[in-house]
């Protein structure tokens, strides 16, 4: 039976993703919420997973997934991934344990998602594309051919990243935005063309 770490919106959402695929759940991980139950599932602490249980982090912030990684693993757990039933994953595709891939998404041919991504619903994901490490697609964004995000990077709901195009470490892509040029890492683009908002700090990106 599957942990799912993270017990709001997107922990939700993977629990659907599970029960449609016919996965048991055996409750949540979450500090906050330790000590109740969520969707009628009993909610423990992450550091109280059981040692060899299968996680899935349902947690939409890269640097979150990134540090409850680190602790689940630490108890001995391992990361699995889940794939909605009407999620479409072409051949020669490689998926890193702990993705989450959710119904409508449509992941295309020779893409290589890193472990702890998720693609969410109605998200296309293109041919030969990359992902690193907690990448995020959100709901409706497509991501074009040969495409290469970054480890921790973002791709925001209904955002068109072209052809060919590098979303850098820890970058983030707005809702709707349209990326028609390489957008650098730890930087916020929006607009259509993408352009530049802000800079985050990320540990390790100057």
């Amino acid at each position: 039976m599957v942990w799912i770490a993270g017990a709001g919106g997107v922990g939700r959402e993977a629990l659907d993703v599970a029960l449609a695929a016919g996965v048991e759940v055996a409750g949540f991980l979450d500090d906050r919420l330790a000590g109740g139950l969520v969707r009628g599932l009993p909610v423990r602490k992450p550091v109280e997973l059981p040692s060899g249980a299968p996680y899935l982090i349902g947690i939409a912030d890269p640097a979150v997934r990134a540090r409850l990684a680190a602790v689940l693993d630490a108890a001995g757990g391992h990361p699995v991934t889940l794939v909605h039933p009407r999620a479409i994953i072409a051949p020669e595709t490689e998926l890193a344990p702990g993705c989450l891939v959710m119904g409508g998404a449509h992941v295309s041919s020779s893409v290589r998602l890193g472990p702890h991504s998720q693609v969410h619903y109605n998200a296309t994901v293109g041919h030969d594309t990359r992902l690193g490490a907690r990448v995020t697609v959100y709901p409706g964004a497509n991501v074009s051919g040969a495409v290469h995000l970054e480890d921790d990077s973002t791709v925001g709901s209904g955002a068109v990243v072209l052809q060919g195009r590098t979303v850098g470490r820890a970058a983030f892509v707005g809702a709707a935005a349209t990326v028609t040029r390489d957008v650098p890492p730890a930087t916020t683009v929006v607009g259509t063309p993408a352009r530049p908002l802000a800079r985050t700090s990320p540990e390790g990106v100057a």
